[in-house]
């Protein structure tokens, strides 16, 4: 199994992005991490970056901590720069991503709730339990990127604030790209579900194009366009957002969605049935681009200072 070992490129050019996403699933609790260049949720970089503004000037750091499906903890600071500590570590505010060197992957969160901040120290680690997956370009034509780098985890979530020490799985991609979300591709909807033997991954794309699927099991990771799927029932949510009323793994069915994050354009969603477990995320990336949306991002984002 290849470790992990180095950072990939980092985005240096207006309008670039890449983001590092984590999420773990630990008996009653759900969390996502995600270190962010170019910030998909930032309303200034949407803005500065039609103006050379670079993506380095806007990252973020995104923690997120739920217990039965209702939201704990919520962090969402943008930052000025980002460092570069060594070839296998990124540092954000006080927050880091560390590779180390036997392929084990480490966030480690230090940083304050959004928007006024309360303080919260929290880790997610991960053990990869697959091998890394190949760079998918996701639609064709266009310049953005998706790589599973660790898509079925042993996973060890502390958050000592909340005195939570959990042990379960979990799930770790990258998502780059060379121009705004929301310029030419205008959005998708993912999921991932952990099942008993292996981690399939479900990625779906506007315009009619295939959607892609990944199956992440000890022996290997198989990615592929899957065959164009039926229409499946979706729901409106309160934000006028449509998501699926399900989630799935390939075509069975997980269970009912329920909604662990809304707003104008953007959904994380969860649906757990036995020993399936699925978390997924939807957006509509041109809806992020309104004035009135951008405004209203200001609200759940937290501005910090370089570390």
């Amino acid at each position: 199994m290849r470790p992990l070992g180095e950072l990939p490129a980092l985005p240096d050019a207006a309008g670039a992005y890449r983001w590092f996403y984590a999420d773990v699933t630990a008996g009653p609790f759900s969390a996502v991490c995600i270190f962010m260049l170019g910030s998909l949720f930032s309303p200034r970089y949407s803005v500065a970056a039609r103006r050379g503004g670079l993506p380095q000037e806007h990252s973020a750091v995104n923690f997120a901590l739920y217990h039965e499906g209702v939201r704990r903890l919520w962090v969402l600071s943008e930052y000025p720069r980002a460092e570069v500590v060594s070839p296998g570590q990124l540092r954000i505010g006080r927050s880091t991503l560390t590779y180390s060197g036997a392929g084990t992957v480490r966030m480690d969160v230090d940083d304050w709730t959004a928007p006024w901040g309360r303080p919260v120290r929290a880790s997610l680690t991960l053990e990869p339990m697959t091998p890394v997956g190949e760079v998918v370009r996701l639609m064709p034509e266009l310049p953005h990127y998706w790589q599973a780098l660790a898509p079925r985890a042993r996973a060890r979530l502390e958050v000592p604030s909340l005195g939570v020490e959990a042990d379960g799985l979990g799930y770790h991609d990258t998502n780059h790209g060379d121009e705004l979300l929301g310029t030419r591709l205008s959005g998708w909807h993912w999921a991932r579900t952990h099942r008993e033997d292996a981690t399939v991954v479900d990625y779906h794309l506007p315009d009619g194009v295939p959607p892609l699927r990944v199956v992440a099991e000890e022996r290997g990771v198989r990615c592929e366009r899957a065959p164009a799927q039926e229409a499946r029932p979706t729901s409106m949510t309160g934000w006028g957002l449509r998501v699926p009323s399900r989630l799935h793994a390939g075509n069975e069915v997980v269970g009912e969605a329920r909604l662990l994050e809304s707003s104008p354009f953007y959904a994380r969603l969860e649906a757990r049935k036995g020993r399936f477990d699925s978390l997924g995320e939807v957006a509509d990336f041109r809806r992020f681009h309104s004035p009135f949306i951008r405004w209203m991002a200001h609200f759940r984002t937290r501005v910090g200072r370089a570390a």
